[in-house]
Order: structure tokens, then sequence, then C-alpha cells
């Protein structure tokens, strides 16, 4: 249990789908002149190094990060590229930002963001990164049900959970009916693992049918590496930003021709 160490796969491709939503969507939320609310169950760390063992040997971030900067998936001013541009600039050539240091760089200074991370490891390292957010060593859905509605009311729940606790994908779709029964005007946004096995169909079509409205995307690319599992990357989000379905559409495109 609590196994899992992002570090082996930052920057991998379902980091830059994941990323790439993210921050589309936060860039949306802060354009308008009211403060909001940003929230995270499973934050990880704030900063990847991607020059380091760990990335070094899944090579992962080659096949991600690298190759979208190389190839130009990112056009110019979108707000990941943005992120990514200035956070080098700061951290050097091979950093790469986890998704609290994304939303740390697009959000205002009267925003609030709270962010939860159990992993003891993992929770040590965001405090240095991530000025100005409320750490939680905690178990994330226990902080964020805590915490919603949240003040300001405005803003978004990034639950991101690493799927190693197999029974996440029966809990998740109860846990998100009750924080958007509490918080209706909240954007929450679950990212999921596409597996070689299925197993997260029956949490999304729990979900689907809970929530007709909402914006389902995935795509798929090849493993890793011989026996991976994971085959390609989703995210749901209820009560998505208007406008975020082009982006959703311009990623489609450019994992289909991988």
């Amino acid at each position: 249990m609590l196994s899992y160490q992002h570090a082996y796969h930052a920057g991998n491709l379902a980091d830059f789908h994941k990323h790439a939503l993210l921050a589309s969507m936060l860039d949306y939320l802060v354009r308008k002149p009211k403060p909001l609310s940003y929230l995270e169950t499973h934050a990880g760390r704030g900063l990847y190094d991607l020059s380091g063992a760990e990335s070094t040997r899944t090579g992962e971030a080659q096949a991600g990060i690298t190759r979208a900067l190389t190839e130009g998936w990112l056009p110019p001013g979108h707000p990941l590229l943005q992120a990514l541009t200035a956070i080098r600039g700061w951290h050097g050539p091979d950093a790469y930002p986890g998704s609290p240091l994304i939303a740390q760089y697009l959000l205002r200074p009267d925003d609030r963001m709270d962010l939860a991370e159990l992993h003891p490891a993992e929770a040590e390292a965001p405090a240095p990164h991530i000025p100005g957010a409320r750490l939680h060593h905690q178990d994330g859905f226990v902080m964020a049900n805590a915490l919603c509605p949240p003040t300001p009311r405005r803003g978004m729940l990034l639950i991101d959970p690493s799927f190693e606790v197999k029974s996440d994908y029966e809990t998740i779709p109860r846990f998100i009916q009750r924080i958007a029964a509490k918080w209706n005007v909240g954007t929450i946004a679950l990212w999921y693992p596409l597996l070689a096995d299925n197993r997260h169909k029956a949490m999304i079509g729990s979900l689907a049918a809970n929530f007709p409205e909402a914006l389902l995307h995935e795509v798929g690319f090849a493993p890793a590496r011989p026996g991976h599992g994971m085959v390609g990357s989703g995210m749901f989000v209820v009560n998505p930003p208007y406008g975020i379905r082009d982006e959703t559409a311009r990623l489609s495109r450019i994992f289909a021709a991988l």
C-alpha cells in the first residue's frame, strides 16, 4: 500500500493528457475576475527532475512531454506551455511540474489552494515549491469532504489517485456524488488510467449514468514497455468549463496520430 511514486512516470503521455486539460480548464476559470478555490486529493510533489534516476529508468517522459515539445503538440500561448516554460526558467531545463505547481502558476494571489497527500515521501516534497498552498498530510477524500463546499465557492477539485487502492474504482463514483451534491457549482475532475483489463469501465459507467452532461475524454497509446498495463488516459469532468471540448478535440487528434 502507498508504494506508488510518480517520479518514475512524471511527464509521460498520461501526464501530458491530464495536464493539458487541467491547464486549459484553469485558464478559463481564472478569466473571470472573482477568486476561486482549487483542491487536489492526491497532490504528489510540486516538481520533478526528468534527468533523475527514476525518470531515466523508465524513459516515459521521453515518449511524453519531451516528444510533445519536440513535435509542437502545445501551440504557442497554450497555458501548459506557458507554465512549463516559466517553471523551467526558474528550476532548469529538466524540471517538470506536477499538477499543484501548474495550478499555482495559473492561479492568482486571492485564489485558494488546498492540497492533500498521504504518501510520506510525497507529502514532504510539495512545500518548497507551492507557496501559499495549504498542505494536508491526510487522505485526500477526507480533506475534500471536509472542505466542500469551499470558500470561495467558485473553483475546481482534481481527483488524481494512483488507483493502487483497488477499492477506489467502487468508492469514487459515490464520493463524487456526495461532493457534487454539496458543491453543485464546482468543477470536479477525475483522472483515471485506461488499463488493458478494462477495470475502469464499471466506474465510468456509473459516473456517466449519474452525470449524463459531464465531459468524458479518453485517449489511447501504446504501453510504456512490454507487459505494462496502462494503455490510455481518461478524464471525467462534472461541470466542465465552457470551451474545454475544443481542447479535447485537439488532443484526440494528436493521440490518434501517434
